[in-house]
């Protein structure tokens, strides 16, 4: 039995640590930067980042008890939307975290300044080296100090808030909304990385003791407790200090606790910020570090970054390009371009978080079982959405500019590095949720398919029509009809030269077109669905067949094709199928009384609701059967196993002939070869290029596949367009 963590993190510990993740060097430099976007709505604006927070702490709460030993957005939204998506959210944690670290060095510096007369970038340089190394020699030395630096930055914060608020004077709120809701959301998005580290307590998980319970309530809790001390803090800054002074300012904490603390409060709140500036720094390298090394592990990023020091046991590659990063920002990049970037980029995150938890709700993983669940679901989720693409849009030029750049660099990698070597053999709870949906919605067009009523069936012959080939044409056109309630109609078309009037041909009556109505006279006398017939001259038998099936509001068209180079209508049949106004059913070969087994296969998205109906209606006249069969590669997920065998079954129930299905474990190529081994009658859609070509002896593959009694090749009339189509594809 392999080790396991104990569960001993209750709900202060909890509580405490994801304070601890939230609270730290933004409190101390960004409320004067965005009072100068939104004035004294700034209070207002820490307000609105934190109910902004909330779905996406409601969303990973509920997926933290869910999988409470995977820990980290990175894997959740891998987990839920697939590799492309972990890329993009791992590399976007990843500079989140990074342009976090560099936010608290380039605005922790100044409060150092104020004890020693040095300058603010060389310091700030300084300081991030040291914490490199640091980290490079040993992250559990690092991590002890966090709880001693978060209780006395708290301490210090209550102190400020307690001793400053008899100070605040009303008047320096008027105006409260004169910068507009522009200003407000620009404010919003600035101060959104405040909050950034609300759900890092996830992480964590497998440590927490009787986390259905801890876990939401720590992660809510915490969020509630540092909104308050944000806003109370904030408030008081507004109306102790003079906004001018604020906005003018690095140090706007200092600012107003000179105007509502004694000397001791002030140097208190230098000491903490200085405090903020090497937790908010380390817990940045730290953290941020470890998203190359994770997705280094899943196969997403070169093997580099997974490498384990022998001497210190850190992930030093990783932190070391980490590490470049953050000494190049600190070192070029402006404190208002920093803070922006790295909200922008936790916005992008938590936008995907959202969007994670509504796959992993609408899929089918059966490992997903959350003891917590997000109330009032989809709700808050879609107002995380929503809200998140709103601030993306007022933050900035440049940060909208940095949150693209990241989903298109991270989407080049992918496919670059992963896709293009074999991928990784995963799949995300959203791919599957997508393709229960899209089968859902094929299920639902198949019923209406086969419960059409009133369908006219047109079979469509011509002189040269052998009558073995024409009655069974016929009795297919029947048994569809019957299913349907619907009735037969029969034309033989006849071509005549240009140079011979229409009218002239059509008042000779041929030995051909006496036997044709001799034999239909008979069927029409025989059948219990009614039949009618008749001729049809034209100098144009393809369009002729076309605009009659119009003409007569045909449903459904029938026509016969020959296996081979020899057909009776030749290259005509594409031009009918690609211009008639209804389905198309192209038959080859056909021995209506030896169809017992009727397979259907497909092998580029699901089964088209008109092929699954005439199978039906075949089978259920002639008491035989249907199978399908559908290939899904080697070795499918578990939730592609499960909407499959959902899929097939709701079309099973559907039919009114007997059914069985056959989910094959390999190619499309096996799966036919299985199907028409099978198979008296075999039924493929006519969109199936590749199934078409070898049925026909084209292409590539010159060996045709005929069923032992014959093959129909279904056009339906409504067919998805491209990208539907691509989309099919590529989830069946």
């Amino acid at each position: 039995m392999g080790k396991q963590l104990e569960r001993d993190l209750g709900l202060p510990e909890v509580t405490a640590i994801s304070i601890g993740a939230m609270v730290g060097s933004g409190i101390f430099i960004l409320p004067g930067l965005a009072m100068g976007m939104a004035g004294p709505a700034v209070v207002f604006a820490y307000f609105l980042a934190g109910v902004l927070v909330l779905p996406a702490a409601l969303s990973k709460s509920e997926m933290a008890t869910a999988m409470p030993e995977a820990g980290g957005t990175y894997l959740y939204i891998e987990r839920a939307m697939g590799p492309l998506f972990g890329t993009i959210a791992g590399v976007g944690t990843w500079f989140s975290l990074t342009f976090k670290g560099a936010l608290a060095l380039v605005g922790g510096a100044p409060y150092l300044v104020l004890l020693f007369d040095l300058p603010v970038t060389p310091v700030a340089l300084t300081v991030a080296s040291l914490l490199i190394v640091l980290n490079v020699v040993g992250a559990k030395q690092t991590g002890r100090m966090q709880i001693g630096i978060v209780a006395v930055m708290l301490t210090v914060m209550v102190w400020f808030i307690v001793a400053g608020a008899p100070s605040v004077e009303g008047a320096r709120f008027e105006g409260f909304f004169d910068d507009g809701i522009a200003g407000i959301l620009g404010a919003t998005g600035f101060v959104f990385v405040s909050y950034a580290g609300v759900t890092k307590i996830a992480s964590v998980a497998e440590e927490v003791e009787n986390p259905d319970r801890n876990l939401p309530l720590g992660i809510l809790g915490s969020l509630v407790i540092t909104a308050g001390i944000y806003v109370a803090i904030v408030t008081v800054m507004v109306g102790v200090a003079d906004e001018a002074a604020l906005t003018a300012t690095e140090t706007p904490m200092q600012v107003a606790a000179e105007n509502a603390l004694p000397a001791a409060g002030v140097a208190a709140v230098v000491v903490a910020a200085l405090l903020a500036l090497i937790s908010t720094a380390n817990a940045g390298i730290l953290s941020s570090s470890r998203y190359p090394f994770a997705m280094s592990r899943d196969g997403l990023a070169p093997d580099i970054f997974e490498d384990v020091s022998d001497r210190f046991e850190t992930p030093v590659n990783a932190i070391t390009i980490t590490g470049g990063v953050l000494l190049v920002l600190v070192a070029f990049v402006p404190i208002d371009d920093i803070a922006k970037l790295a909200s922008a980029f936790k916005i992008l995150v938590f936008i995907l978080i959202n969007v994670a938890l509504i796959a992993f709700r609408q899929g089918s993983i059966e490992a997903y079982d959350p003891s917590f669940e997000s109330p009032l679901y989809p709700v808050p989720q879609l107002v995380g959405i929503v809200g998140g693409l709103v601030l993306l849009r007022y933050i900035g030029f440049v940060p909208l500019v940095g949150a693209v750049a990241i989903i298109l660099g991270s989407m080049a990698w992918y496919y670059l590095f992963v896709y293009r070597r074999g991928g990784v053999g995963r799949e995300g709870a959203m791919t599957d949720a997508v393709r229960r949906s899209v089968g859902r919605d094929v299920v639902e067009q198949t019923e209406t398919e086969i419960g059409t009523a009133g369908d006219e069936v047109l079979v469509a012959v011509t002189e040269r029509t052998p009558p073995a080939v024409e009655r069974s044409l016929i009795d297919l056109a029947t048994d569809l009809a019957r299913t349907r309630e619907g009735g037969v109609r029969v034309a033989q078309f006849d071509e005549t030269p240009d140079q011979t009037p229409l009218p002239q041909s059509a008042s000779v009556l041929t030995e051909a077109d006496q036997a044709f109505e001799a034999r239909m006279a008979d069927r029409a006398t025989d059948s219990e669905i009614p039949v009618r017939y008749g001729e049809v001259v034209s100098h144009d038998t393809r369009h002729a067949i076309v605009n009659y099936a119009a003409s007569v509001g045909a449903d459904t068209l029938l026509i016969e094709r020959s296996t081979g180079s020899e057909t009776v209508l030749g290259s005509d049949v594409d031009w009918i199928e690609a211009h008639a106004p209804c389905s198309v059913v192209e038959v080859s070969n056909l021995d209506h009384d030896a169809a017992e087994r009727i397979g259907v296969v497909t092998d580029e998205g699901p089964f088209d609701p008109a092929k699954v109906a005439l199978a039906d209606a075949l089978a259920t006249a002639v008491g035989g059967t249907v199978t399908f069969y559908l290939p899904v590669g080697a070795d499918p997920p578990e939730s592609r196993r499960n909407t499959t065998a959902d899929y097939l079954a709701d079309l099973a129930a559907l039919c009114e002939a007997p059914v069985t299905t056959r989910v094959v474990e390999s190619g499309t190529d096996e799966a036919i070869d299985i199907a028409t081994a099978d198979s008296d009658v075999l039924v493929v859609s006519g969109v199936q290029r590749d199934l078409t070509d070898r049925l026909f002896g084209r292409g590539s593959d010159p060996a045709a596949i005929t069923a032992k009694h014959g093959t129909l090749v279904v056009y339906g009339e409504q067919q998805p367009g491209r990208l539907r189509r691509a989309l099919e594809r590529r989830l069946f």
